[in-house]
């Protein structure tokens, strides 16, 4: 079985169980395959818990969710040293980030310390406790989930944060299509009392399997203009009053050179997805919203007018020329 047939497969059985969010599947897959972290903001009931605990079905990993709270503590993310008195001496206990895939539900809603620690664990893939630190597995995803509605009691994250995630995924409510599709499944679960009904015949996927998947989509080729293309996107963000006044007006600050590495290896990703051993510029295009949305920071100017990043990305995307 190829790594192609492997993943969509996979993708397959995801979107059985996640039905009228067919993007977020898409872009869950993508951080899966790209290495990378991402941002889920939407109403909450849109299955963002279940889409991550549903993938974490599909593949040989463990999974756990984290509720973040005003009240957490970093060692609740990472573990503590604990106090052995029979060997009278301390012992590291491993906390909730060292499964393979993590959700942090309702990040914002912890404050600075809990998030300065997931950062580290985030950007090194290590934890460091005193003065030891511990690896976290190879295989390592974070889910983040914002809630858009409810921003009372919240904590904004910090830029630097902001930018560890490879993609920031807006989401909306489902089609009526789709939504009847999900009282049928809801119907069904509820008579085999259960919360997601496991597809038996599906086999989950190894760790190997999806290691050689990701080597794979290093390999889809990008042309040298469409490689010049893309970080015009990016530098775009940093020098908008070369393309456009009222851009210059709008973005306080552009993104980092992270963000031209995260869009390189998503636009790859979201080839192969398609069956494609090369990118198009349409593959940069589409991506470039989830790539840059978080990386760009906007005015005052361009807050007091609704503006917002997405509508930046639109007018770079208009505003520079195609190769």
């Amino acid at each position: 079985m190829s790594n192609f047939a492997v993943i969509q497969a996979l993708q397959t059985f995801i979107n059985q169980q996640i039905i009228g969010q067919p993007k977020l599947v898409n872009r869950l897959l993508i951080a899966l395959l790209a290495d990378g972290h991402l941002l889920v903001e939407g109403a909450p009931g849109l299955a963002k818990t279940r889409a991550i605990k549903v993938l974490s079905q599909g593949i040989e990993a463990d999974f756990h969710r984290i509720q973040f709270t005003p009240d957490l503590l970093p060692a609740d993310l990472t573990g503590t040293e604990i106090y052995r008195p029979q060997q009278g001496s301390f012992e590291f206990e491993t906390g909730p980030l060292f499964h393979h895939l993590i959700l942090a539900d309702e990040i914002n809603r912890a404050p600075a310390k809990v998030q300065s620690a997931l950062l580290e664990a985030m950007a090194e893939r290590q934890i460091t406790i005193g003065k030891q630190s511990y690896y976290l597995p190879d295989l390592f995803l974070v889910m983040a989930t914002q809630n858009p509605i409810e921003q009372e009691g919240t904590y904004p994250l910090p830029e630097a944060q902001l930018d560890r995630f490879l993609l920031h995924v807006m989401i909306d409510y489902p089609d009526v299509k789709s939504e009847k599709q999900i009282l049928a499944l809801a119907r069904q679960e509820a008579k085999h009392n259960t919360n997601t009904k496991t597809d038996l015949s599906f086999k989950a996927i190894s760790q190997a399997q999806l290691f050689s998947a990701r080597q794979q989509t290093l390999e889809v080729y990008m042309a040298e203009n469409l490689e010049d293309y893309l970080l015009e996107l990016v530098l775009a963000t940093r020098q908008p009053d070369k393309y456009h006044t009222e851009l210059s007006q709008w973005i306080q600050y552009g993104a980092s050179p992270r963000a031209s590495i995260a869009l390189d290896r998503c636009a790859k990703v979201y080839a192969w997805l398609q069956q494609r051993d090369y990118v198009q510029p349409e593959d940069i295009q589409t991506i470039a919203y989830d790539v840059l949305r978080h990386r760009i920071i906007l005015s005052y100017e361009a807050q007091a007018q609704a503006i917002r990043a997405d509508d930046c990305i639109t007018r770079l995307l208009e505003l520079i020329a195609v190769p």
